[in-house]
């Protein structure tokens, strides 16, 4: 079954079909918001992405819908709140994928762009369920290569490990093989897709990395990747095979950089380089606290950059955007709109972009099963709930999230909560079936449970 779009969406006036802008969505996944030199990285450098970030806008309050992979990538392909979605609950999808997806009817970003005459391809991770009822060639892609499943070697392109589990490498829906590095694998078929293009036609790439998420293998660890008993590798990696994997990252996407150039389409063609969610254990998310599967601002800040010389300028941007702002943002610059019956819950922000109009505050909201852990983001103000302690801060002048104001801003605190418990009411229930994923002391020592005898001092000094 193809999906279902709206109907076929004339562009905006003043807009012939030859001047919409290419798209290149770019995702990382798993990278922390301080991996890139141009976001505070000093151990390594990032010179490619540092290069797209001077050429266009780097996002300072930029969110990515969940704290985990599959939940962001829905609301990314719906430009919805994922927990519309049964499959959008899970945390994130694992076994189920087989039963649980993306429907196939529902609209998508890339089955819009094909309705209006986009070519459109995914190239790399799709994790939003599996074959036979699930898939981007069911879902408005036209072309596909890479991986179903949230996770493959690097090398042996597996999700799993051992000679009895099958690959998961995909052209389309038929398995193929490949020799090598997985994230320079997908450099070169979408530099190659990229060079097949020409201005007579629009293209939509999506191009997901699975890098730098576990096993911690770099591009020259394929002994490393063979040794593997568990792809979790909780017994391995370093600062320094973390640094090999986000610098083959980096070398990739000037792979793709330079494509665009050589073709002559880069100057309307829009570039979109961002992460599913906050970055994992040997990620770099100073100032934040927290990572991967927590509301806390370093599980859900993510480096966010934007590239379209026909239209925009150089500029560090501050307007608070999150994943599910990129449909009606990239529609919008296409000339498009969200289907009638489908409507986004994100914003269209090129307006703060252009300088059509000023930045404006938002608010935001996230649950996450793992720990019963909720939060909103409603202008400088967070409320956040982990299990039974609630907080409020200023995220503005506190991006720790160490002062708790909730005593100080009763009446702030109370809206806040009110206000979640409403949009909560909104969305599908967590039930027992929904999966997550969350950290535990057994595979995190600084996860650790305080012992529930020991009581706060407090203010109290010994």
């Amino acid at each position: 079954m193809t999906a279902t779009a709206s109907p076929p969406a004339a562009v905006t006036p003043g807009t012939t079909p030859d001047q919409r802008p290419n798209i290149v969505f770019i995702v990382a996944d798993d990278l922390g918001w301080a991996d890139l030199s141009v976001y505070g990285q000093t151990d390594y450098e990032t010179p490619h992405l540092d290069r797209l970030a001077a050429q266009g806008v780097r996002f300072t309050q930029a969110y990515s819908n969940s704290a985990v992979c599959s939940a962001t990538r829905f609301a990314l392909i719906t430009g919805r709140y994922q927990y519309r979605l049964r499959g959008g609950l899970e945390e994130p999808i694992a076994r189920a994928g087989r039963h649980i997806g993306l429907p196939p009817e529902h609209p998508t970003l890339p089955s819009i762009l094909r309705e209006s005459g986009y070519r459109t391809a995914l190239i790399g991770k799709w994790h939003l369920g599996t074959l036979p009822d699930f898939g981007p060639l069911k879902s408005g892609y036209d072309k596909f290569f890479g991986n179903y499943s949230g996770v493959i070697d690097y090398f042996t392109h597996k999700p799993g490990v051992g000679e009895q589990v099958p690959r998961d490498l995909w052209e389309d829906d038929v398995p193929v093989e490949r020799v090598g590095y997985y994230t320079q694998i997908l450099a070169d078929e979408a530099s190659a897709y990229v060079r097949q293009q020409s201005a007579e036609q629009p293209f939509f790439l999506s191009l997901h990395f699975t890098a730098p998420h576990w096993p911690w293998v770099g591009p020259e660890d394929e002994a490393v990747s063979r040794s593997l008993t568990d792809l979790f590798h909780y017994d391995g990696g370093n600062l320094q095979t973390y640094a090999k994997m986000v610098r083959s990252l980096d070398a990739a996407v000037g792979q793709v950089l330079a494509a665009l150039d050589d073709s002559g389409l880069a100057d309307n063609t829009i570039v979109v380089f961002t992460s599913d969610n906050g970055g994992e254990r040997f990620s770099k998310t100073w100032p934040f606290t927290g990572q991967k599967t927590e509301l806390l601002e370093g599980g859900l800040r993510v480096p966010t950059l934007l590239r379209w010389p026909a239209r925009l300028i150089p500029q560090v941007s501050d307007q608070v955007t999150i994943t599910m702002d990129w449909l009606p943002t990239l529609l919008g610059a296409a000339g498009l709109a969200p289907h009638p019956d489908f409507p986004s819950d994100g914003q269209d922000i090129l307006g703060a972009l252009t300088g059509a109009r000023r930045n404006w505050a938002r608010a935001l909201f996230w649950r996450y099963k793992a720990q019963a852990q909720r939060a909103v983001r409603d202008g400088d103000w967070k409320y956040l709930k982990i299990n039974d302690q609630e907080f409020l801060f200023n995220v503005q002048v506190d991006a720790r999230e160490r002062a708790n104001l909730r005593h100080r801003h009763p009446e702030v605190f109370e809206r806040l909560k009110a206000a979640w418990a409403e949009w909560d009411a909104q969305m599908l229930p967590i039930t027992d079936e929904v999966f997550t994923h969350g950290l535990t002391p057994d595979v995190q020592a600084d996860r650790y449970v305080p012992d529930r005898r020991q009581r706060s001092l407090g203010g109290v000094s010994n």
